[in-house]
C-alpha cells in the first residue's frame, strides 16, 4: 500500500526533532549570532494547526509541544531584536537566512471564498495558524524598519518575488494579517526604491483582476490606503501611467459590486489625485456622473458623499467646465424618488464652503436655480418625508435670499414652460399666483 501524503505528513510530524535552544539574552555575546541563526532554521519547520480527531490522540500532544516550542523560539528572535544590546544583529550574512524563514513560513495558498460570503455580514475566518504568523510578520516588519537594514544590501534578499508574494497575501481573509502586510509593503516601498514601479504595476494587476474577472478580494481596502500614501508621492506634472492607473483601475473600481467595502479608501485615494494636479478632478467628477449607479440608492448615497469632498476641492476653472453636466445631475439627484437619495443631495447646501465659494454658491445660482427649481418645489410641497420637504424649503429660501429677483424670474418662467408641473395637481397654479402677486407688489 502506498502511504498518502497526509500519512507521510503526520508521520514527519510525530518524527520530528525540535531542540529545546536556550534564550538568546541569556547567552554569552559571542555566541547569540549562531543561536540566532539555529534559531531562525528551526523556525522554517512548519507546524500544523489542522483540528485533530480523538484517535489522533497521540499526535495531538506531539503537534501541540512542537506549536510551544516553535512559538516560543520566534518570540525570543522578536524580544532580542526590540532590545537594544549595542551589537548588530541584521548582519547582511543573516539577512539570507532571516528572509528565508519568513518566506517559508508565509508562502502558501490562500483558502478559496466563499461564494455567498458577505464582506459586511459574514465574519471572516481567522487562520488557525495566526500564533506563529503573527509573530513571523512582527519578526520580518522589525528587520524591514531597522536602520542596521541597508536597502543595497537588503534588495538582494527582500526580492520582486517577495514583493508579490506579499501582494498576493492580502487576498487573506484574516484582517490581523492584512493589517500586518498593510504596513510591512508600505516599508518596503519607502525603503527599496528599486521595486516601486514593480509594486505598483503588481497592485494594478490585482485590481485589474477584481475588476474585470473575480467577484471578490479581501484586502482592495488595505491596498487602496497604502496607494493613498503613494499618490501623495508622486512628481509634478503627473507621469502618463499615473493617469492611466486613475483612469483604468482606481475609477472602474467604483463599479463593482463590493464597492461600499472600500468607499472610504478609494475617495481617499481620488482626494490625493486631485489635491496632487487639480486638473484631474474635473475629469473624476465626469467619469463619476457617468458610472452613476441610478438602480441602487445605498451605492447613490455613497457616491454623493464622494462627490461632496471633489467638490470641495474643485476649482473655479475646473468647476465651469463640468457646469452644465453637474448641474443637470444636481437637479436628478434632488429630484431622485427615493427619499434618501434627495435627502442627501439636498444635504449639500448645508456645506458652508460650497454654499459660499462652490458650486452652489450665489455666484452661480442664475446657472443651477432653473435646473432645480422644478424639484425643490415638488419636495417642498408636503412630501411624504418631512425631513426632505424641510431641506427643500430651507433650499428655496437660501436662494430667495441670495437674489429675490431672480428668484421670481425663474419661478416665472417656469410656470410658463408649464411642463415639469404636469401631474403635481395644484403647482402650476400655485406657482402662478405667485407670481401675480409679485406683480401686483410692483
Amino acid at each position: 500500500m502506498i502511504p498518502t501524503t497526509l500519512t507521510l505528513s503526520l508521520h514527519a510530524e510525530l518524527n520530528r526533532k525540535w531542540t529545546q535552544y536556550p534564550s538568546l539574552k541569556d547567552t554569552p555575546e559571542e555566541g547569540r549570532e549562531e543561536l540566532f541563526r539555529k534559531k531562525l532554521k528551526q523556525c522554517e519547520m512548519l507546524v500544523s494547526f489542522t483540528p485533530l480527531t480523538d484517535k489522533d490522540s497521540s499526535l495531538q500532544a506531539v503537534r501541540k509541544n512542537s506549536q510551544t516550542l516553535k512559538r516560543a523560539a520566534l518570540l525570543d528572535l522578536v524580544e532580542y531584536v526590540n532590545t537594544p544590546s549595542g551589537q548588530k544583529i541584521f548582519t547582511e550574512s543573516m539577512m539570507g537566512p532571516l528572509v528565508q524563514m519568513v518566506e517559508v513560513n508565509i508562502s502558501r495558498s490562500l483558502p478559496f471564498c466563499k461564494p455567498d460570503f458577505d464582506v459586511e455580514e459574514d465574519e471572516p475566518t481567522l487562520d488557525l495558524a495566526w500564533p506563529h504568523l503573527q509573530v513571523v510578520y512582527e519578526l520580518f516588519l522589525r528587520f524591514v524598519v531597522s536602520s542596521e537594514v541597508n536597502a543595497k544590501d537588503a534588495k538582494k534578499y527582500i526580492t520582486a518575488k517577495l514583493c508579490l508574494t506579499l501582494i498576493n497575501l492580502f487576498d487573506s481573509e484574516d484582517p490581523r494579517e492584512r493589517d500586518y502586510l498593510k504596513t510591512i509593503l508600505h516599508r518596503i516601498y519607502g525603503k527599496f526604491m528599486s521595486h516601486r514601479s514593480y509594486i505598483r504595476k503588481a497592485i494594478n494587476n490585482v485590481f485589474y483582476t477584481f475588476i474585470y474577472e473575480s467577484e471578490y478580494h479581501n484586502g482592495i481596502g488595505e491596498l487602496l490606503e497604502i496607494l493613498g500614501s503613494i499618490i501623495n508621492g508622486f512628481a509634478i506634472p503627473l507621469k502618463a501611467e499615473h493617469t492611466t492607473f486613475l483612469q483604468k483601475a482606481l475609477l472602474p473600481l467604483h463599479k463593482h459590486v463590493g464597492f461600499s467595502a472600500y468607499q472610504q479608501q478609494l475617495s481617499f485615494c481620488l482626494i490625493q489625485f486631485v489635491e496632487k494636479d487639480p486638473d484631474t478632478a474635473s475629469f473624476i467628477i465626469k467619469k463619476l456622473i457617468e458610472l452613476w449607479p441610478w438602480c441602487n440608492s445605498q451605492k447613490q448615497v455613497l457616491y454623493i458623499n464622494e462627490l461632496e469632498e471633489l467638490l470641495e476641492l474643485l476649482g473655479f476653472d475646473q468647476l465651469l467646465t463640468v457646469k452644465s453636466l453637474l448641474f443637470t445631475h444636481l437637479g436628478k439627484l434632488v429630484g431622485s424618488s427615493h427619499f434618501q437619495v434627495s435627502e442627501r443631495a439636498l444635504c449639500l447646501w448645508n456645506n458652508s464652503h460650497l454654499v459660499n465659494s462652490g458650486c452652489l454658491s450665489r455666484q452661480l445660482a442664475a446657472d443651477l436655480l432653473p435646473v432645480i427649481f422644478a424639484p425643490l418645489f415638488f419636495k417642498s410641497d408636503n412630501h411624504w418625508n418631512s425631513i426632505v420637504e424641510g431641506l427643500a424649503k430651507s433650499v428655496q429660501k437660501l436662494y430667495q435670499e441670495f437674489d429675490p429677483a431672480l428668484y421670481d424670474q425663474v419661478a416665472a418662467e417656469q410656470s410658463k414652460a408649464g411642463v415639469k408641473f404636469r401631474g403635481h395637481q395644484g403647482v402650476e397654479e400655485k406657482i402662478l399666483q405667485a407670481w401675480e402677486d409679485v406683480e401686483k407688489s410692483t
